[in-house]
């Protein structure tokens, strides 16, 4: 009978806020594979859980994870930490994976931010690619859901400038090291954070909740791009169409029907 592989949300920091169900998981398992072995047994040691454990990271994630899916194939419940490239492997194999849910840095931010909760786009830590870095900047511009972006300290500020330039001076909140003794949550705007944390000896571990672009700042912004043609060539694109052009001009430049049949009628 082949194992089964969990994947363990562990504390981001303040280790009381584990589940009951990952600590029984934990110590049920018979081999426990982690991202970083020392931070994961100070979790262990901290409470009493004596489970082998093994290292699965980023620069093994290949090698190792054959190994680990050989021991649930041959019987061994297993639990992993880092566990995406692991599970994708796992389902191939035909091994069966369960996420145990906990505490998570970008849910933790989102729900602290004051900005809205409802949709939002979680993009981790923004690409080092310096093109592929922009390719997504430029996504984010007309993102209307509420942005969640990590950070580490000696690139805040960079990465707070290059959000300014790209998106304008959004509401941000900055959060920083949460759960943990010294965090602290700071809603104000992007251009204000700057200038506050700029020049100053920056630590901890960050996470941006930046405001989403409003549907009527795009709505203003497309009848503003409106206004570059004549009223007589925005008519001629939707009479070419065959559609009917006063309608559909009146929402492009959020005006009335009769506003529109009015600026023709007086040229």
């Amino acid at each position: 009978m082949s194992g089964k592989l969990y994947l363990c949300a562990t504390p981001i920091g303040n280790l009381e806020d584990i589940t009951l169900r990952v600590l029984r998981t934990l110590k049920e398992v018979d081999l426990i594979a982690a991202e970083d072995t020392r931070n994961s047994i100070k979790l262990l040691n901290h409470f009493e859980i004596k489970t082998p454990m093994t290292s699965y990271h980023e620069y093994n994630k290949i090698e190792k994870a054959y190994t680990l899916i050989e021991k649930m194939q041959n019987g061994t419940p297993g639990i992993s930490d880092p566990g995406e490239e692991l599970a994708a492997m796992c389902y191939e194999a035909g091994i069966e994976v369960t996420s145990l849910p906990g505490p998570a840095a970008c849910i933790t931010a989102l729900t602290l931010s004051g900005l809205p909760t409802r949709r939002f786009a979680f993009e981790a830590f923004l690409p080092s690619d310096k093109k592929e870095r922009q390719q997504i900047l430029k996504t984010l511009k007309d993102e209307t859901r509420t942005m969640v972006i990590y950070e580490a300290p000696h690139h805040l500020i960079r990465t707070m400038k290059e959000l300014l330039g790209v998106l304008g001076n959004r509401e941000m909140t900055l959060c920083k090291e949460l759960t943990k003794i010294h965090e602290k949550a700071e809603k104000s705007t992007i251009e204000d954070l700057i200038a506050k944390y700029e020049g100053t000896d920056v630590k901890g571990e960050y996470v941006l909740v930046i405001q989403g672009k409003s549907f009527e700042e795009i709505a203003k912004e497309e009848q503003e791009a409106y206004r570059d043609i004549s009223l007589e060539e925005h008519m001629q694109h939707y009479l070419d169409q065959g559609m009917e052009a006063m309608k559909c001009v009146a929402k492009d430049r959020g005006i009335s029907k009769r506003d529109v049949y009015a600026q023709i009628n007086i040229k």
